[in-house]
Formats: C-alpha cells, sequence, structure tokens
C-alpha cells in the first residue's frame, strides 16, 4: 500500500486551499473552548456555583480530547482520514445540543467530555492530513501556518461568545459551535482530496493497538519532544482554565472587554509561530526549540515573583501573558515537526499520541484551577513555572535529542 507523501500539485484543491481546510479543522476544538469563555460568569449564576467550578468543564473537555486521539490515531489509518473524521464530527455536534439543555455544573463537565471524545478527530486528523500532503522537512513550516489559521479561535471565538451570551443566552453559543462544525465538514467532504489509501494491515484489537502505541513511545527523539512539548503547551491550558477567574473575577473586567483582552493575548501565540518560520530560514528546528523552552521559563519566574510582590496590574498583565504565549507559538510547531519526524507508517498512530500526551499533560494541570477552586492569580502562576522546569528538564536529561 503507498502511502508516501504526495506532490501537492496532483491536487485540485492545490497548497493553500489544503492548508486552509486543514487549518479550518484545526480550528473546531479551540473554538469550542474559547467561544463559552465570556460566558462562565453567566453559566455560574444559572447553575449556582463558582467560576472555578465552572472551568473543570474545560479539563473535561481536555481529557476527553485527549482520550479521543487514541482512539482515532488507530481508526485514521485503517478506515482512512475521512470515514473516522465524519463519524466524530456527528458525534461533536450531538454533544452541543447536550451541552446547551444542561442544566448543572455535573451535566455540561460530562456532555463536554463527550463532546470532546468527536471533536478530537478534527485536530488529529488535520496533524496526520499534513503529513500525507506535505514532506517531513517542511512540517515545522505547515505547523505554523496551520496555527496562523487556528488563530482565528482565540481572536473571533471569546469575543464572539461574548456578544452571544450578552444578546441571547449562554446556550446560543453553542448553538454556534454546531453551526461551525457542520460549515467545516461541508468544505471537508466538496473540496479536501483524499492523500492516503486506507491500510487493512493496521489491527484495531487491544493487544497490537497498545504495542503499537508503545512501539512509537519507545521512539527516543518522539517521547524526547513529545514530553518536552506537551509540558510546554500545558502552560497555555493552564492559561486558557484561568483566564476567565484572572480577567473577570480578579481585575473585573467585562465578558465584552475579555473578549477583546482574549483575542489581544492570542496574538501574541499567532505572532510566535509566524516568526517561527521566519526563523526557520536561518536556524534549524531543535535550537529554536532549546532556546523558546529557555525564555518561557525565565518569563514565569519572573511573572510569579512580580505577582507575589503586586508588580503587575490589568495592562502588566496583559504583557506578561503576552510574551508568555508567543514562546509557546515557537515551541509548539517545532516540537510537533521533531516529535513525528522519525515515523514514515502509522503517521495517525503517532499523532494521535503526540495530542494525547499534549492534552493530557495540558488537562492535568488545569484541573488544578477548578480542583484547587483558586481564587488568587499566584497558585496559576505557580502552576506554570513548574511546568515550565519540568519541560526544560526533560530536555536537557533525555537522551532522545536531535545532536548536533
Amino acid at each position: 500500500m503507498d502511502n508516501t507523501t504526495r506532490p501537492v500539485t496532483k491536487y485540485k484543491t492545490g497548497r493553500a486551499g489544503i492548508i486552509f481546510i486543514l487549518g479550518m479543522l484545526m480550528t473546531i476544538s479551540p473554538f469550542a473552548i474559547d467561544m463559552y469563555l465570556p460566558a462562565f460568569s453567566k453559566i455560574a449564576e444559572d447553575f449556582h456555583t463558582t467560576t472555578a467550578r465552572v472551568s473543570l468543564s474545560i479539563t473535561s473537555y481536555f481529557f476527553g480530547f485527549a482520550f479521543g486521539q487514541l482512539i482515532y490515531g488507530p481508526l485514521l489509518d485503517r478506515f482512512g482520514r475521512k470515514k473516522p473524521l465524519y463519524v466524530g464530527i456527528v458525534i461533536y455536534i450531538l454533544c452541543c445540543a447536550g451541552c446547551m439543555v444542561s442544566h448543572s455544573v455535573g451535566m455540561l463537565v460530562g456532555f463536554r467530555f463527550i463532546q470532546a471524545l468527536g471533536g478530537c478527530v478534527a485536530g488529529v486528523a488535520a496533524m496526520t492530513m499534513a503529513r500525507d500532503f506535505f514532506p517531513v522537512e517542511e512540517s515545522a513550516k505547515i505547523f505554523s501556518l496551520l496555527i496562523l489559521i487556528l488563530g482565528l479561535s482565540p481572536l473571533l471565538a471569546p469575543t464572539l461568545g461574548g456578544f452571544i451570551t450578552a444578546g441571547l443566552g449562554w446556550q446560543w453559543v453553542f448553538i454556534g459551535l454546531m453551526l461551525l462544525a457542520v460549515l467545516v465538514m461541508t468544505i471537508v467532504i466538496m473540496f479536501l482530496p483524499t492523500g492516503y489509501q486506507p491500510d487493512p494491515t493496521i489491527s484495531l484489537r487491544a493487544k497490537p493497538m497498545i504495542n503499537s502505541f508503545l512501539s512509537i513511545l519507545r521512539n527516543k527523539q518522539f517521547y524526547t519532544y513529545t514530553l518536552s512539548a506537551s509540558f510546554s503547551f500545558a502552560t497555555l491550558l493552564v492559561y486558557v482554565a484561568g483566564s476567565s477567574l484572572i480577567f473577570m473575577e480578579i481585575y473585573h473586567v467585562s465578558p465584552q472587554l475579555f473578549g477583546g483582552i482574549f483575542a489581544l493575548l492570542s496574538v501574541g501565540f499567532i505572532g510566535g509561530n509566524q516568526v517561527n518560520i521566519l526563523l526557520l530560514k536561518r536556524y534549524k528546528s531543535e535550537d529554536l526549540f532549546r532556546l523558546a523552552l529557555i525564555s518561557q521559563l525565565v518569563l514565569a519566574i519572573i511573572f510569579l515573583i512580580g505577582a507575589v510582590y503586586g508588580w503587575w496590574g490589568l495592562a502588566g498583565t496583559i504583557v506578561m501573558f503576552f510574551l508568555l504565549l508567543s514562546t509557546i507559538g515557537l515551541i509548539y510547531p517545532n516540537g510537533s515537526a521533531l516529535a513525528l519526524a522519525p515515523f514514515t507508517t502509522s503517521v495517525g498512530t503517532a499523532s494521535a499520541l503526540l495530542g494525547f500526551l499534549q492534552i493530557g499533560i495540558g488537562g492535568v494541570a488545569s484541573s488544578c484551577v477548578g480542583l484547587f477552586n483558586s481564587t488568587d492569580m499566584v497558585p496559576i502562576l505557580a502552576i506554570e513555572v513548574m511546568i515550565s522546569i519540568a519541560a526544560n528538564l526533560i530536555l536537557q536529561l533525555s537522551p532522545g535529542r536531535i545532536k548536533k
């Protein structure tokens, strides 16, 4: 079965079209996370609970997103990319309706978990198909371009969610998510070519699947860059989980202003990705990855110290988060490209394992915001520092680094 990368010039949609469609696929789950953030206060009021407790619905989405990828990875290799994608998106759409009629935090948390089990297929399929359509040496650049499109989510979703919540109620946010998923799936059906043929030799039995995951995890380069990047990426998920608390509860901004701040801060993450494209013309991915990790740790420590001593007001907090997210914008595409580079077969399974570890580790870290019922910024920043230390230690101590 020939599943090697084919030149994108062979497809009618073309290079730019394929990148755009894959990027749109990657926006499904981020929109599901970001669009209802401004509604946290209203949801908490309706459910008679706290904003921190409502943030557990983000954590449950992270866990569903993580575990679902382990399911879809082998399915994408066995049945091709599109059939599992369609099934997952339908599950996602149905659970949007479930979230809309929820009347308690527990019910919302449960539906969000199942919603993520379906929606996660879009992200892992997009990452996998990026390897189907483009050569490995372009991976870091392609991932950066995908994240440029992914940036539509934090730029638009919170602001849109704030206006929808204020005008129509938070339930309508989930109607908007349903419509977005239908639109993206329609574009995929009509315009995305097939770059991979199903491989019936891929086993879906538990033991071969587990052995396949273990085989991938034993690759030193994979586990080094995956684990290091996953701990780094967890700082982003901790920020997302705590952002409503920090800006709406501590600094008392309105839902509409919160959406604007969230959009502004997302420019840091997106900007880091686009700077990465330029830097890759002169520097290696592994060098950029290492320097960005160190920068992230230094910034996180300064941010924490300043919070303890009361250096930051609203403006200072925004600036520090902007810088911190910029480093993640450099780390994420390079880490993903370096982790997947060793594989030419079972790319879907490898992408799924990569996504599982990234979101799983981030989900555990972000759960501290809700479980500890944080009311102050210092514990959130302390979590950021600890996981940044872990990311740097993994890279420095692991034998799986690419040697110069």
